[in-house]
């Protein structure tokens, strides 16, 4: 027997992102034309977007604590995290953050203490959306992440009869020239027939 509140929203199908999606370093939301994959994956992608908050009124006399009116957001922390499976140079200097190919040797991957504006880059999470998500009219969900580093550190992890897997954390940046831009925008395009 199903109680009252035992229920499904009927467009749920439509409505749910699937699969382990992608991470790409261009996107266009008007054509869903995806350029660059950054590499395989595995374990899935997380994104987080997390706000760190001051409240005004803790210490204030009278004031109670979390009052809606004095509370403000002072940070958002923007990352996306997992492991990539394959690698190349380009992908290997985006996991070292500050680094630069050699002009010469172009196996060779040389790390620096530096940064330069370079180093930082967007990057685009992209997965499935909706009932609809084959061909041209494809659903999708893009998450933009602006002037990301991977702040995680180059890391190999290898194991007996086991692919290598290259664990990251690229975080989103803000920038002086535009201080109010919060550092990523979210699309979210339910697929057509």
């Amino acid at each position: 027997m199903r109680g009252k509140f035992t229920q499904v929203p009927e467009d749920t199908f439509e409505k749910l992102v699937l699969n382990a999606g992608i991470l790409a370093k261009g996107f266009t939301p008007s054509t869903g034309a995806v350029t660059g994959l950054v590499g395989a994956t595995t374990g899935g992608l997380t994104f987080e977007a997390t706000p760190e908050f001051t409240d005004f009124g803790e210490d204030v006399d009278n004031c109670p604590k979390n009052t809606k009116e004095m509370k403000q957001i002072t940070d958002i922390a923007v990352h996306v995290s997992g492991t990539l499976l394959t690698l190349d140079t380009t992908s290997a200097k985006s996991l070292m953050a500050a680094a630069d190919i050699d002009g010469t040797d172009t196996t060779k991957i040389i790390p620096r203490m530096n940064l330069k504006d370079t180093d930082f880059a967007d990057i685009w999470v992209i997965a499935d959306y909706s009932d609809e998500n084959t061909g041209d009219g494809a659903g999708y969900v893009a998450i933009h992440l602006k002037d990301v580093l991977n702040t995680g550190g180059f890391r190999l992890t290898t194991s007996d009869r086991a692919k290598g897997q290259f664990p990251f954390d690229y975080m989103a940046h803000y920038s002086m020239a535009d201080p109010e831009t919060i550092p990523y925008e979210v699309y979210v395009k339910a697929g057509t027939a």
